[in-house]
């Protein structure tokens, strides 16, 4: 009887039970391997921190590494080498051929402790923001990010008078985008919430009381 109703339902257990299978054969990518991702891609650049860790090498690791000012670091065996403007994988593989001559087929691994980003990657806040600073861009990043990161207003702070400065790659006079932050972070008005863009300043003058 291949119309019965307990042999149907038996083969929907089976069919549900294989569908199930399959989907645990490809997990989503977990929190760590994404964030893994996103570091492998980083444009190292002169402020951040790193810890580099050669295998079976401890005297030649280092952790808490500050890249100067010039862009370069220096290691055990590897004075001034060029950071700025590589990602992490990239360093770490053009340490390993610096140390192939020091250390039988070197393994090394840079990660990221801190991040700061070449000045063309980072975001500026200038004026009335409670912590004027400089941020690394990453995707995504809008407004309403930098001014949880600038910690606010002042209380002098002109917030609907603020303006984005950006510089496009082939102009030769920024953009002005005049933004007004005292209805993004006091009214809620997400239609200020603009999307960053790598270099771009956020200025916030001061009102007259």
């Amino acid at each position: 009887m291949p119309n019965h109703p307990t042999l149907r339902l038996a083969s929907l257990v089976v069919l549900a039970a294989a569908l199930g299978a399959c989907s645990a054969t490809t997990p989503p990518p977990t929190a760590t391997e994404a964030s893994d991702s996103a570091t492998a891609s980083y444009v190292l650049g002169a402020g951040d921190t790193l810890t580099v860790f050669v295998h079976r090498a401890p005297e030649l690791s280092i952790s808490d590494l500050p890249v100067r000012p010039d862009g370069m670091i220096s290691l055990p065996l590897v004075p001034d080498i060029r950071v700025a403007g590589r990602t992490p994988t990239e360093l770490a593989r053009s340490i390993e051929e610096r140390l192939q001559r020091f250390v039988r087929e070197p393994n090394v691994t840079v990660m990221v402790r801190t991040f700061q980003g070449p000045p063309n990657r980072q975001i500026r806040v200038i004026g009335e923001a409670t912590q004027p600073m400089g941020m690394p861009y990453r995707d995504g990043l809008t407004l309403l990010d930098v001014m949880i990161g600038a910690r606010g207003l002042t209380r002098y702070a002109a917030g609907n008078s603020a303006e984005i400065i950006r510089r496009e790659p082939n102009s030769a006079a920024p953009q002005i985008i005049r933004v007004r932050l005292n209805d993004l972070l006091r009214s809620g008005d997400i239609a200020q919430d603009v999307a960053m863009r790598p270099g771009d300043t956020l200025v916030i003058p001061q009102g007259w009381f």
